[in-house]
């Protein structure tokens, strides 16, 4: 089995995350560097939420089922 990698930048104000934080909203939808638009869930960004919210740019890792196996900033 395969993994697929998805790159992109995000830009997420603390105020906004707060809305994911809450449970307001759920899933975060973006376009990847290739065009693509993902979504994933809100949660699986907790780990980069700075004072100033989250900003910078990722690779979100999935498998051939679409599930999730792993999120990092570089």
């Amino acid at each position: 089995m395969s993994n697929r990698k998805v790159h992109f930048v995000l830009h997420i104000s603390a105020d906004k995350y707060m809305e994911f934080y809450c449970g307001t909203v759920r899933e975060v939808v973006t376009v990847a560097s290739d065009g693509r638009k993902i979504r994933f869930p809100a949660n699986l960004l907790r780990p980069f939420v700075g004072l100033d919210g989250i900003h910078g740019e990722f690779v979100i890792e999935f498998d051939d089922n679409n599930k999730f196996v792993a999120i990092n900033k570089f």
